[in-house]
This record gives C-alpha cells, structure tokens and sequence, in this order.
C-alpha cells in the first residue's frame, strides 16, 4: 500500500515539476524583460533546489541536503548580484 502512495507521489511531483521548469524557460526564453528573465532564473534554480531536497527524501541521502543549501546559497548571491547589476548599483 506505502510503495503505491509513494508512486503516486513521486509521480505527481514529477509532474507538477516538469511543468513549472517549462514554464520558466518558456518566461527566461521570452521575458520581454530582463527582470522577467532574472526571475525566471531564480525560480528555476530553486526548482533545482527543490528538486536536490526531494532526492534526498526518496534516496534518504543527506548529502543532497548538504548539496541543496549550497547551491540555494549560491544561487541567492548570483540573483540578487545579477539584480544589483540591472539596477546600475555594481
């Protein structure tokens, strides 16, 4: 019964995530703006994020939480350095 529920989950995340990765490449590929493009990017890496977080749990790994607040702590600093460069303050 648990390994038919944990299918149907994995199943839908699977699914739900694929869709958002589609839709913000489809935003980072037409954003008629680079904010819209910045933000794009920032969802998509936190997708990834997400994405490293839920290994975790299927895999019941913790390197991939180690792995996950890295590249989340990364991925801020690349944001808000690439927003402040849009905004002119770099």
């Amino acid at each position: 019964m648990f390994a038919q529920v944990h299918g149907v989950v994995v199943y839908i995340f699977v699914s739900l995530v694929g869709l958002a990765v589609l839709l913000s490449s489809l935003r980072f590929t037409l954003g008629p703006t680079a904010s819209d493009r910045v933000v794009a990017a920032d969802i998509l890496t936190t997708i990834t994020t997400i994405v490293l977080v839920f290994l975790s749990l299927v895999f019941e790994r913790s390197i991939y939480l180690d792995v996950a607040l890295v590249y989340a702590v990364l991925s801020f600093i690349a944001v808000v350095t690439i927003a402040r460069y849009l905004e002119g303050g770099v």
